[in-house]
């Protein structure tokens, strides 16, 4: 018989146990996440900014340093403040404010300060930092969520999927706002079960600052508010007395109120975009903007919004241009297995995307941990959350199907806490069974996705095997999941130490930025310099080109079908080099129609030269009807009626029937011919959403 000595020591050993397993699995849990960020750091070092990133860092720094939110209202602040406070720090040069007419004149003016006014080279070092802090914090408040919710051994499970997926190492070090969003979302999620299951305000107060994050995050948080009201309710209002649900609803009310403090926090509590004027400051007014809209409900909605104080006035701005080029969808061929659709991509097209860009050993996991939920029954303390995850990806993807699929997987990315607490149920199951066949194939799964995964370099472009992998992945896919055009800064690596010293200049056919500095550009084969006129004249041009996966994809206009099935001298991930004679029409046709937007938009309009420009694009490749609707916008500003009907009419018969713009040029063209020009507005271009 055990003595009462003997029994005290047995449980200080057992809980001296536990709390060394606490402790390894703690460390294992940091580790993964520090091995994830070392593991990115290696892998995205050959990568430039993506697209958007110069935009969002010059847009943070002056919020940090003006407190004026006009800039780049297109996303709410989190990454942008957390990136502009870093880099306030230092000697970073702000260019005063000056009047900015839509998106393409406020982008060319926030990123000539990075990339001429400033050293973008040391920013872009410095903001890769910033981003690892940040993403690596979120990560970690997100696997503490886990381990609180559903315990350890899922939070350990959760992290080795981070750690391996190649989507989250591509977006570790960027400063945009999709893994933040799902890392703030998912961790709301959880949370807020958390505190619906105990109703204590603690824990009411965390979940409302993890929602308040993910509202800061990205707009289409919004989906995630929806989706913890919904679980809130139900949970307050399943099996209670009168009193006990109408507390709990409170607490679900104040969990909202709460979230909606933290956003008016991260734009400083001002309800307006500049703290010193009350005038308009965005680069589309906010009526416009949300005139711009064509659903009657969202136009209500917003208008409500800001009419309310509900949320501040950038914040609704950016609401609008979300819902008007996500939602609605803008202008775009989307090319999906391999076929091309015209605006949106079928509806299996994000759980196609996803089922092709995660690897298949995780995606193995991750599904084993879906049957295994239906199937053992885990306990519902477990299964609630993963429920409530589910849920809201969900909700997300009923949207998202119905919305434009030009992101691509990181549009979707609000799927991958899910996934990734699947996988940790799946580690978890092998753990406590100790099954040899059980831990046999995780480890099996896991192996196979570190074998496909992490050695890939540029993992933004990581396609699994069932398409043939990264190198075919542009062959099916023209999204941007396939490029971001991150691969600039090896473009001109390869023009320097290559092409440079023989005397080579190549045409370029890739977003490159507008850096003052020839040593940090490509002296190329230029459309609008007058001595390169001749170059251009088309229809073909014999040389080396530059050009990358995005713009050799199949398209509905501007298709540039002569590169396709060339064989290039060079690729660097989803960027290639071709050499020899090729269609340049469409080249011209879409270069024309961009350098036009800069003399509409730009800081020193020019319409005759825009017009001028116009019709040479829309002559080349009249498919692409959004030049011909933009001619028609500029004759009818100078009262030219008949080149004006022209264009409408050339942009009518040109647009898909499905598209909203079809009717709206119908109606355009009526009024042309019927009413005084003065009275009638341009129709706004859906090319600039």
């Amino acid at each position: 018989m055990m003595n009462p000595g003997e029994n005290e020591v047995n449980t200080e050993n057992a809980h001296g146990h536990s709390t060394r397993r606490r402790i390894l699995l703690l460390l294992g849990i940091a580790l993964l996440v520090v091995g994830a960020i070392a593991r990115s750091s290696i892998a995205t070092s050959l990568d430039g900014f993506t697209y958007d990133e110069a935009y969002h860092i010059g847009a943070g720094v002056a919020y940090v340093k003006t407190g004026d939110f006009r800039l780049n209202p297109e996303h709410p602040p989190l990454t942008k403040l957390w990136t502009g406070a870093y880099l306030s720090f230092f000697d970073y040069k702000l260019t005063p404010y000056r009047p900015l007419s839509d998106k393409v004149d406020e982008r060319a003016f926030v990123e000539n300060d990075v990339y001429n006014n400033n050293d973008h080279y040391l920013i872009q070092a410095r903001a890769r930092q910033s981003m690892f802090a940040l993403n690596g914090l979120l990560m970690l408040i997100f696997l503490l969520a886990v381990w609180r919710v559903v315990g350890p051994f899922i939070a350990l499970g959760a992290a080795a999927f981070f750690a391996i997926d190649p989507t989250v190492a591509a977006h570790l070090p960027v400063v945009m706002t999709d893994l933040p969003v799902a890392l703030t979302s998912g961790s709301a999620v959880l949370l807020a079960i958390y505190a619906f299951r105990t109703w204590r305000w603690y824990d009411i107060v965390l979940a409302a600052i993890a929602l308040g994050l993910a509202l800061s995050s990205k707009h289409s948080a919004i989906i995630t508010l929806i989706a913890i009201v919904s679980i809130g309710l139900v949970m307050a209002l399943m099996r209670n007395s009168d009193v006990t649900r109408r507390r709990r609803t409170v607490s679900v009310c104040g969990l909202v109120f709460g979230a909606v403090v933290v956003l008016w926090g991260f734009y400083f509590f001002q309800y307006r975009e500049s703290p010193i004027s009350h005038d308009d400051h965005f680069n589309r007014p906010l009526a416009d903007k949300i005139s711009d809209v064509k659903s009657p409900v969202y136009r209500f909605g917003l208008t409500v919004i800001s009419a309310g104080y509900f949320a501040p006035r950038p914040y609704v701005w950016g609401l609008a241009d979300t819902i008007r080029a996500g939602a609605e969808g803008r202008v775009g061929s989307a090319l999906a297995f391999g076929t091309v659709y015209y605006g949106k991509a079928p509806w299996f097209y994000f759980p196609g995307v996803i089922g092709v860009k995660v690897p298949l050993g995780l995606l193995a996991l991750a599904l084993a941990g879906l049957v295994m939920a239906f199937v053992s029954k885990p306990e519902r303390a477990s299964l609630l959350p993963m429920g409530g995850l589910a849920i809201l990806c969900g909700i997300f993807l009923f949207f998202l199907i119905r919305g434009s699929s030009y992101g691509g997987i990181r549009h979707v990315m609000i799927v991958f806490p899910l996934l990734a607490v699947l996988t940790g149920m799946v580690l978890n199951a092998a753990v406590r069974r100790r099954s040899i066949i059980l831990r046999g194939s995780v480890a099996a799964a896991l192996l196979l996705a570190v074998v496909s995964a992490v050695p890939a370099v540029r993992p933004w472009e990581y396609f699994n095997e069932t398409i043939g992998g990264t190198g075919n992945g542009h062959r099916y896919f023209n999204d941007e999941g396939v490029d971001l055009y991150q691969r600039s800064e090896e473009a001109v690596r390869y023009y320097h130490d290559v092409m440079k010293p023989q005397g080579e200049r190549p045409y370029v056919f890739y977003l490159m930025p507008e850096i003052d500095d020839p040593h940090k550009t490509i002296d190329h084969i230029s459309s609008s310099k007058e001595k390169d006129a001749g170059k251009w004249d088309g229809p073909d041009a014999t040389g080396t080109f530059i050009i990358g996966a995005n713009e050799i994809a199949p398209g509905l206009w501007y298709d540039k079908a002569s590169f396709r099935e060339a064989a290039p001298i060079a690729r660097f991930g989803n960027l290639f080099v071709f050499r020899g004679t090729f269609d340049i029409r469409p080249l011209i046709a879409q270069a024309r129609a961009y350098q036009a937007s800069f003399q509409i938009h730009g800081p020193k309009p020019n319409l005759e030269k825009a017009i001028k420009l116009l019709e040479e694009s829309s002559r080349l490749d009249p498919r692409a009807f959004f030049v011909a609707l933009e001619l028609g916008n500029q004759y009818l500003k100078i009262g030219k009626r008949e080149d004006a009907l022209r264009s409408y009419q050339s942009a009518y018969e040109n647009v898909p029937r499905a598209d909203s713009a079809f009717e709206e040029l119908g109606r355009q063209i009526e009024r042309v011919r019927t009413e005084s020009l003065e009275h009638i507005s341009p129709l706004r271009n859906p090319s600039l959403e």
